[in-house]
């Protein structure tokens, strides 16, 4: 597996894309800077990601802000010693709070959070959703991000279904199977296709909706 590890990659990733799919020059032209967005592998990253389910990504941004003040360091250790007061301090829903607690006694008792990220995606994605807390889009945003893997795509982000839809023509905007169907001509580079869509959708809504790295 080639991992997107730097900008060259990014590049070299949009050049393919362009070929496979023409229409996907102009937007790239649109889209602007097209970011790297990696983090460490790890429990602080995959955190991030959770905090973020489901709400804007300012929101995500203070929420996980206050979190990591008052639990320092964000280690499972600590998640598991913080208690309802700070999570409800931090901002963070009853479901968010489990699902934290969950995945940070699943890394505990052995769950290996860098491993997963040598994995092929299916296996990845298949043992981070045996943990309570983790979706479907909560593991292919951490392989994405913290792994670098080059071939996944989060049909399910509303942001990214937008952006298809809108530059593609498709009204309305497309679901998740529809997205699936359409992004799979974008093998082997889904997870360029990914970043250059927020970044498309950055530049025509005027807000970033890429999740925190």
């Amino acid at each position: 597996m080639q991992r997107i590890a730097n900008l060259d990659d990014i590049a070299e990733g949009l050049d393919a894309l362009c070929l496979i799919d023409p229409r996907l020059e102009r937007v790239r032209c649109m889209a602007g800077e097209v970011p790297l967005r990696l983090s460490e592998p790890g429990f602080r990253s995959l955190a991030s990601i959770v905090v973020s389910q489901q709400v804007s990504r300012a929101s995500a941004d203070a929420i996980f802000g206050r979190l990591t003040k008052l639990v320092d360091p964000l280690t499972p250790q600590a998640i598991l010693v913080a208690g309802e007061d700070t999570f409800r301090e931090a901002g963070l829903s009853r479901p968010k709070q489990r699902g934290l607690v969950a995945i940070a006694q699943a890394v505990a008792d052995g769950l290996d959070l860098n491993h997963l990220c040598s994995l092929d995606a299916p296996q990845a994605i298949t043992a981070m959703t045996a943990v309570p807390g983790i979706g479907p889009w909560t593991a292919e945003v951490y392989l994405l991000f913290a792994a670098g893997h080059p071939d996944v795509f989060p049909a399910r982000d509303i942001a990214l279904q937008t952006a298809v839809g809108h530059a593609l023509g498709i009204d309305p905007r497309p679901p998740e199977k529809t997205l699936i169907q359409i992004a799979e001509s974008w093998s082997p580079w889904r997870g360029v296709a990914s970043r250059l869509f927020w970044a498309y959708y950055r530049e025509t809504r005027g807000r970033d909706a890429t999740p925190p790295a």
